[in-house]
């Protein structure tokens, strides 16, 4: 009968250069890929949802959207995107969106200066 035996074999031992140290990096480049990969998707989403709206403000909209560099660039949009979508009816796309926010923002919305215009009383 056949069995498997493992033979250990000697390798030379590796030399320590200053690249090993780039190992540590493996982290937060993962985390940043991953954060820029959950961007891009939300930025996707956003665009899916104002593609069909029309009119002068919708491709306005549109550019702002493509323009956006950041997700706090998207945080700042939602306010006229929901309401861009309201307007023609398919209000049922926010929680979709605000879901896609949520996977950028995990822990609530970004430090800005600027308000959401919802948010004020008059």
């Amino acid at each position: 009968m056949n069995t498997l035996t493992l033979r250990s074999v000697a390798r030379a031992p590796i030399a320590v250069h200053p690249v090993v140290g780039a190992v540590a990096l493996a982290g937060p480049r993962l985390a940043r890929l991953a954060e820029r990969r959950a961007f891009v998707t939300t930025k996707h989403d956003f665009l899916t949802a104002v593609e069909g709206l029309e009119g002068s403000h919708a491709e306005w909209v549109r550019r702002q959207i493509r323009a956006a560099e950041q997700p706090s660039d998207l945080w700042l949009l939602r306010g006229t995107v929901f309401e861009a979508l309201a307007d023609a009816g398919q209000s049922a796309l926010e929680p979709l969106l605000r879901a896609s926010l949520d996977t950028l923002f995990r822990c609530g919305a970004p430090a800005t200066d600027f308000l959401s215009s919802r948010v004020l009383t008059r």
